[in-house]
């Protein structure tokens, strides 16, 4: 089915609607937007038409009698929200601009704009952004530690994030300290009281931040019972859209809104819940039902998107998880080609083999902007994203950065950087800032006193005692001499990949885990850095490589249009997107799952969500070595999410090692004339 939206025609359909929505409508969804009232669970599949769902469910409200305005769409991005009131006007041929519909963020602050006094704030408060509430939280930090401890904390960014999930999470602050950053976990009394000042800098400043918009939304939806019975008045119908996404904050701040009658249709696929590292809580569409008594559960499951083979594939995969609603994928397409798995047996010969499928599939017609390659963890894509460059195959990075302009490899590359050259000013800028009680201007005042010929030899024989700064400074100042003076033995020039991971263990890691976000995944990707660098007989060449691949941006088109580009993504980033080919990498044990998941279930609707990216065709490559830091080759065994397939739903291809050729001569005759205004142009270059 299209998921084009008819303009709205003459009068005269029963009710005196103007669509025709058993026409327009299959019968599962015609199901779900003719239901009269109550609260509504809408499980909704992988290309199944949620969004028409509800874009329908709305017009049809409106054209039996709902003001406009008595509808509110929650949804989590508010291009989303936009573009169902467009198809909505669409669908009646009149501007539906009366609904309310956006983010929850931005509908709290409209509804906080209204009732702020009743949370303690005016009217007029300002909103925090990020960059913003990590200075005031450091502001909050200052005040409860004035100065630095015998043990340290978290940087104000951190605690911004700590703050953010507990927030919006509902759990303890010790709980949380336990599973994320355990290293700070006895510092959760002093955490609790930077987190309580920083509250009350905010109240009194009259600011809030973005996790303010739904908290003191829900504050006054349980503090102000009048208040909530004149918006549950108001909005007599509340749509919300990517239900299994929201957290636990989002669904009570849902349930406060209702009015007597229950008016609520939640619409989402348990299926695809793979939030949980963001706060999203599973158990909010699994247990709806039990929350609203008398809720009618629909399903949608006739996919539009993808072909037999691989809802086949998706739905076999599926199953195995226990906690679920019990749903399967129906396809709409006839016939299609089996999904592939592909066995190799290296890291590099799956990137090689990679490449070379997607060129033969773009020599077949099939556009690069069609295509896909997905993995479970940005670093899987390294020896991809080397391969891609090197062949000059033009690449987005929808995960992130592309692998060297990410902040902690920079970070970590600025050591060997200043070690291969150590007039690098801008390296050891780099480097210096991380430590703590150097900023900007002790850093260049440093730099002034060892500049010269030899700065590294000028560094170690400094005596920090003798420079003036703070104690910090000074203690940060001996650890970094220490440590830029073991990078520069003569054995570790030689092995790049230990280089990487003395920094990692002397200093980076601690320093990621106080400092970044997802430490885990950063130094997983910092793991990988190393082991290319194992493959380098010494610090230059491996420095003089990574700037070469990232000079070569991949941004060059290889024939056809120059927006003519591949897409490398996560499997998170890609949900809610589809492409003709999707290729998933990486999928060994330990891997995809990931080692260090403890939620196994979740892990499998990941992989659910990667293949149900595939409209056309499907392929799932593995390698069956890796090498480990040691240089050993480790054998990996396929991921689970295949062993555990049944044969019939795929086939599969056994790639052998490639072999290498003798180098070919050079052709005869091959001359190089050098430019006129460098010599006479008579002359010849071998």
């Amino acid at each position: 089915m299209s998921d084009r939206i008819r303009a709205a025609g003459p009068t005269g359909l029963a009710g005196g609607r103007r669509v025709d929505y058993a026409a327009e409508l299959n019968e599962q969804q015609l199901a779900a937007v003719m239901h009269p009232s109550g609260p509504m669970l809408v499980l909704a599949g992988a290309g199944t038409g949620k969004t028409r769902t509800l874009v329908y469910r709305a017009g049809r409200l409106i054209e039996d009698g709902v003001p406009p305005g008595q509808i509110l769409l929650l949804t989590f991005t508010n291009k989303a929200a936009r573009e169902m009131l467009d198809r909505v006007g669409q669908l009646l041929g009149r501007d539906a601009g009366r609904v309310h519909g956006g983010t929850f963020h931005s509908a709290g602050h409209r509804i906080l704009r209204r009732h702020a006094e009743q949370v303690g704030y005016t009217p007029r408060f300002s909103i925090l952004d990020r960059e913003d509430a990590g200075d005031l939280m450091g502001h909050a930090l200052a005040d409860v530690e004035p100065e630095v401890g015998p043990r340290r904390l978290p940087k104000p960014r951190l605690l911004v994030d700590l703050y953010s999930f507990v927030i919006n999470t509902g759990r303890e602050l010790e709980e949380v300290l336990a599973e994320r950053t355990p290293q700070f976990f006895d510092q959760a009394g002093t955490i609790a009281a930077i987190f309580k000042r920083y509250l009350e800098r905010k109240r009194a400043a009259d600011l809030m931040d973005f996790d303010d918009l739904l908290l003191n939304w829900l504050l006054l939806l349980k503090r102000s019972p009048d208040i909530r019975r004149r918006l549950a008045a108001a909005y007599r119908h509340i749509l919300v859209d990517e239900y299994q996404d929201t957290n636990r904050l989002q669904a009570d701040i849902v349930d406060g809104m209702l009015g007597d009658e229950r008016n609520v249709m939640v619409v989402g696929d348990d299926a695809q819940s793979i939030y949980a590292f963001r706060g999203a809580d599973f158990d909010n569409i699994l247990g709806f039902p039990e929350r609203h008594p008398g809720c009618a559960v629909f399903r949608l499951e006739t996919n539009y998107r993808s072909t037999p083979p691989i809802l086949a594939l998706a739905n076999a995969s599926i199953v195995h998880n226990e906690r679920r609603f019990d749903k399967v994928l129906r396809p709409v397409r006839g016939a299609g080609e089996l999904p592939l798995e592909v066995v190799v047996p290296t890291p590099e010969d799956q990137a090689r083999w990679v490449a070379d499928r997607v060129l033969e599939l773009r020599d077949e017609g099939v556009d690069l902007e069609q295509m896909v390659v997905l993995y479970r963890n940005h670093s899987h894509s390294f020896d991809l994203q080397v391969e891609l460059t090197r062949r000059n195959l033009p690449f987005r990075i929808r995960s992130g950065l592309r692998f060297f302009e990410q902040r902690h490899v920079k970070d970590v590359l600025a050591h060997l950087r200043l070690v291969d050259n150590p007039r690098d000013e801008v390296s050891f800028a780099r480097l210096m800032k991380l430590r703590p009680g150097f900023g900007p201007r002790l850093t260049a005042r440093l730099w002034d006193r060892i500049a010269g010929p030899s700065p590294l030899d000028r560094l170690g024989a400094l005596d920090p005692a003798s420079f003036d700064a703070p104690r910090t400074a000074r203690t940060s100042l001996a650890a970094a001499r220490d440590l830029l003076a073991r990078l520069a033995r003569p054995q570790l020039l030689g092995q790049p990949g230990e280089a990487v991971r003395l920094v990692v263990t002397e200093f980076y890691a601690d320093w990621a885990r106080g400092n970044l976000e997802n430490p885990g995944s950063r130094l997983e990707d910092i793991e990988q850095l190393a082991l290319f660098g194992d493959g380098f007989p010494d610090l230059p060449t491996f420095l003089a490589e990574i700037t070469l691949l990232n000079d070569l941006s991949g941004e060059d088109s290889v024939g056809g249009p120059t927006d003519e580009v591949l897409t490398l993504s996560t499997a998170h980033q890609a949900k809610g997107l589809e492409w003709r080919v999707v290729l998933v990498i990486w999928l060994a044990d330990g891997r995809f799952p990931s080692a260090r998941t403890d939620d196994l279930e979740e892990e499998r609707r990941l992989f659910y969500v990667a293949v149900t990216r595939a409209r056309d065709r499907l392929f799932l490559v593995r390698p069956e070595l890796a090498r480990d830091r040691y240089r050993v080759d480790v054998l990996l065994g396929p991921s689970r999410f295949l062993s555990e397939l049944p044969d019939e739903v795929r086939e599969r291809l056994v790639v052998a090692a490639p072999v290498d050729d003798d180098l070919a001569a050079l052709p005869a005759g091959g001359r190089y004339r050098l430019p006129g205004f460098l010599a006479d142009p008579d002359d010849e270059v071998n």
